[in-house]
């Protein structure tokens, strides 16, 4: 299944998409009308989604919504550094030991097909097309056996990241947090319509040109090593967003930098799961106190 959140005359709420096909979640009372909320109600909402989808009623055309980002707001919105073993090669960087997370805030989170702003105090604006998870079930202390039992899903990330401001800090969290800086989407896409998410196609356009081509089978620390080592720490929470970090490629690392400019579009698909794209515009004049 491929869910997502939607608007229609403004209104926002959960769905899911069926070829060119949005199902209505208003149709039935019973399904929770945001993502977290729908995550939380677990198989109980699954049930309901499909039963809604085997009834036929509740329908629009996908090209007469607005999809928002799945999980519009995160509760916690974490991303792995330095997870392919090409993208460590290109950084020069020591394979780590152990997994290494920063945070993206979660207001830096936007849909596909919303624009990107290249910020008023930099030029320095880059992509990183990623897989991300999304946690389905309140979980602490997960074994790596049973860590894809807490998956809800899949969708496609792309880690922006403005890289004057994420050298200024360990952390990398400012700069990889910039608004806009968090695109996710289009949809979710149940595990059971992965038959392996350790083995996906992952490639990242500016415009028509290819920029990164990967696999998620190049991954060192897997999306179940992540779940297993973040649960021992934090207690892992529905709609939590968990990004896998990037193959080869960032424009950081190419010579002349490549990094994204007002005007050009980034394109990032993976395999089983769909496109994510945006528009990258010179950053709006913003309202100020």
């Amino acid at each position: 299944m491929k869910l997502v959140t939607f608007s229609h005359n403004n209104l926002s709420r959960v769905g899911a998409v069926i070829d060119d096909v949005v199902i209505d979640s208003l149709s039935n009372a019973n399904i929770p009308n945001n993502m977290i909320d729908f995550l939380s109600a677990g198989p109980q909402a699954l049930l309901a989604m499909q039963a809604l989808i085997d009834s036929g009623l509740g329908r629009f055309d996908l090209a007469d919504v607005k999809l928002n980002a799945p999980v519009p707001r995160p509760g916690k919105y974490l991303g792995i550094s330095l997870n392919y073993d090409d993208h460590i090669a290109e950084t020069g960087a020591e394979q780590p030991k152990y997994p290494s997370f920063f945070t993206k805030q979660s207001s830096c989170v936007i849909a596909h097909g919303d624009f990107i702003h290249q910020p008023k105090v930099s030029d320095k604006l880059d992509y990183e097309g990623e897989l991300a998870f999304v946690i389905g079930k309140r979980c602490r202390h997960v074994p790596i056996d049973k860590a894809h039992q807490v998956i809800a899903g899949f969708t496609i990330a792309n880690d922006v990241s403005i890289r004057d401001w994420q050298a200024r800090s360990a952390t990398m969290m400012i700069g990889k947090s910039f608004d806009t800086c968090g695109p996710l989407g289009p949809w979710i896409v149940t595990p059971d319509e992965l038959v392996d998410p350790h083995h996906l196609s992952i490639k990242t356009w500016i415009d028509d040109e290819l920029r990164q081509d990967g696999n998620t089978q190049q991954m060192i620390f897997n999306c179940y090593d992540m779940i297993a080592y973040l649960s021992q720490a934090m207690t892992l929470e529905p709609g939590d967003v968990i990004t896998t970090g990037t193959p080869s490629g960032v424009g950081v690392k190419m010579y002349p930098r490549g990094y994204m400019k007002p005007g050009q579009t980034v394109r990032i698909e993976i395999e089983g799961i769909g496109t994510l794209s945006n528009v990258v515009i010179a950053e709006p004049e913003a309202l100020t106190l």
